[in-house]
């Protein structure tokens, strides 16, 4: 982990943060100074499941109905991959490919970036995170680095059967999605991962009584149904 970190730093990550500037610099070899940081916290939705449980699919609806911007944990890491020049590109694709999951740094760094370039482009202010905090390490980097920085509401948990996801995945990866893990050997390993690592994160979060439980085996209309009535009863409840 800690090459990582020195790689992080020796990028000299700048942002710009809700109107105002945000430095990140290095102090005591691995830790950061965080400045001058909004007041006005970007409310945060987890959306959690299996490979293939609909995350995507029903983050695109609730875009479309609450206003919301779509944070994809994984695309971000896609894009980061793909990005000429990216001295991350590599470990992110033996990551991704080995259904492993990349260092927590890396990944809240381009999150954290995406969500200020939107408030500042668009001054939206409500964020899904999708396939994210994925682990223990993931929780803990989050709490570390962003806790402070946001207004977590909730995890939307959408609870799938395996062989239904896999189905989904697979046609997903037949109809050519581009993804190199939309595929048999790596959706074992991922499914493994998401087993033993990320249903300890919605059992947490579950225990603080901040998750909201999507089944999500039926068609996208028919799920987006209970979507849209957990979402309404959040927005009566002023959580955003």
């Amino acid at each position: 982990m800690i090459p990582v970190l020195n790689q992080l730093l020796k990028t000299k990550l700048v942002v710009k943060c809700f109107k105002r500037h945000v430095t990140l610099s290095p102090l005591s070899g691995n830790k950061f100074i965080l400045r001058k940081m909004e007041n006005n916290k970007p409310k945060i939705i987890f959306v959690l499941g299996a490979p293939g449980a609909g995350k995507g699919t029903q983050c695109e609806k609730i875009v479309n109905s609450f206003g919301f911007k779509h944070l994809s944990a994984g695309d971000l890491l896609r894009e980061e991959r793909a990005r000429e020049g990216s001295q991350f590109g590599s470990l992110i694709e033996d990551c991704i490919t080995n259904g492993k999951i990349v260092p927590v740094e890396i990944t809240c760094s381009l999150l954290e970036n995406a969500i200020i370039k939107t408030n500042q482009e668009t001054g939206n202010n409500k964020f899904l995170i999708d396939g994210f905090p994925r682990n223990e390490d993931n929780l803990q980097g989050w709490q570390r680095q962003m806790s402070e920085k946001v207004d977590f509401l909730f995890v939307l948990f959408f609870e799938c059967s395996q062989d239904k996801c896999v189905e989904r995945c697979l046609k997903r990866g037949q109809a050519g999605s581009g993804r190199t893990d939309d595929n048999m050997e790596s959706l074992k390993k991922r499914f493994d991962t998401y087993m033993n690592d990320t249903m300890a994160i919605i059992n947490h979060y579950r225990g603080l009584g901040k998750v909201r439980q999507i089944f999500a085996n039926e068609d996208p209309e028919t799920v987006f149904k209970s979507v849209k009535n957990a979402l309404t009863e959040a927005q009566e409840q002023k959580l955003f």
